[in-house]
């Protein structure tokens, strides 16, 4: 029996490589692209070349340790969803969990942001939902939510360089996704 790479999420898999050939890239042009692959927290939405990091910034990453972090839980779980919710689904998710988080942020903070954490957290409590049936609350979605969500908002107390509100909001998206009927196509019904 013959065996074949087949390229199974496209999406997760589209994303990743994206992150890390940005990440790569923006490393040996010393950071030239950082006001791409950055959310400014002072955006001036007049300025055209600015609206594109309220998206871009889930690709950028401020060390190698950042981005095989995310993209470790990234390819764990982004693959099982994308099979689950379909491949248009997921992108749906992935760019709504970054423009939400982005608003958010510029609305109540005044840190940038950058990097793909709220999208592994998204999937994190989205995974909770893995084989949900109508009518319940999974026991596993109010322990991920008491364990991950809970240590983001001790961690926010702290001062330090993470944006915890980004991990909870990726959360917040995550269970939205997770208890609404919107994204309960698969792969196959695309």
């Amino acid at each position: 029996m013959a065996f074949g790479i087949r390229y199974n999420a496209p999406v997760i898999l589209t994303f990743s490589i994206l992150a890390a050939a940005i990440f790569f890239i923006n490393q040996s042009m010393l950071g030239g692209l950082d006001g791409f692959i950055s959310l400014n927290p002072y955006m001036d939405f007049s300025n055209p070349f600015q609206i594109p990091t309220l998206f871009t910034y889930v690709l950028g990453h401020a060390s190698i340790d950042h981005l095989l972090g995310n993209l470790t839980f990234i390819l764990l779980l982004g693959p099982i969803m994308e099979e689950k919710y379909g491949s248009r689904n997921m992108l749906i998710m992935i760019v709504l969990t970054a423009l939400i988080t982005a608003i958010i942020n510029i609305s109540l903070f005044s840190t940038g942001l950058w990097g793909a954490s709220g999208i592994v957290f998204m999937l994190i409590v989205l995974i909770s939902f893995a084989n949900v049936k109508d009518g319940e609350i999974p026991l596993s979605f109010i322990l991920v939510v008491l364990l991950f969500i809970g240590k983001e908002v001790l961690h926010s107390l702290q001062s330090d360089q993470v944006s915890q509100f980004a991990h909870i909001l990726g959360g917040v998206c995550g269970s939205f996704f997770g208890f609404s009927g919107i994204m309960k196509k698969r792969v196959g019904e695309e």
